[in-house]
């Protein structure tokens, strides 16, 4: 696989995190009237139930399209990104899954897919990502039994919201990489990215089983 230098990657990760703080500024104005500020959140509120090296706990959730995805359904096809974000209409989450918009190309390039999951219902879902804009990704509802997925993952708070968090499993279904960010702040890009690098270097030849 033709991969990007490193001084190729490092100046688009550069522009990538330039476009991103202006992406941040715009989704907040186009937002600003409908976003509802919780203000500042203990950072983190739950205790991971899962380990890096370890079969990932299965799902199959409802999506914006009306399709139930599973987390299986991507053994042997993809690496899977899982995006968990507290809850739709405020203010970082909103500024965090659009901004992976331009960063479809390096999901493709690492063979991956981006799971978008949160603890809100449908209609929810699907109010907010309208006025979001296109979202490439699928966005699933992790609402019944209420956070049922994030409480398996051990990333669902005591006020029934999830936690800001990005796992990383492999096309054999192993988790590959767990973090949990401060609620109040949008994750690193580039280290999901970094994540996936190595990812896709460590599985290179390897078959998935």
């Amino acid at each position: 696989m033709k991969r990007l230098t490193t001084t190729r990657r490092c100046i688009c990760l550069l522009g990538l995190l330039l476009w991103l703080c202006g992406q941040a500024y715009s989704q907040q104005d186009t937002l600003k009237d409908h976003v509802y500020n919780p203000g500042h959140l203990k950072p983190v509120d739950s205790t991971l139930k899962v380990k890096v090296g370890q079969k990932a706990p299965d799902f199959k959730l409802p999506s914006l399209s009306g399709r139930k995805i599973s987390l299986g359904g991507f053994k042997c096809k993809k690496h899977v990104v899982m995006s968990f974000v507290p809850a739709a209409w405020t203010p970082v989450c909103s500024d965090q899954w659009p901004g992976y918009n331009i960063a479809k190309d390096y999901f493709d390039q690492y063979d991956a897919i981006l799971l978008g999951i949160t603890v809100d219902n449908i209609p929810t879902l699907f109010a907010w990502t309208r006025e979001m804009g296109t979202l490439w990704f699928p966005v699933l509802s992790d609402f019944w039994p209420h956070g049922q997925t994030a409480a398996a993952y051990g990333v669902l708070r005591s006020d029934g919201m999830s936690e800001r968090a990005i796992f990383i499993v492999d096309k054999d279904g192993v988790l590959r990489y767990a973090h949990v960010s401060d609620i109040n702040q949008r994750p690193r890009l580039e280290d999901m990215i970094r994540a996936l690098e190595e990812l896709d270097h460590s599985f290179e030849s390897k078959e998935c089983k």
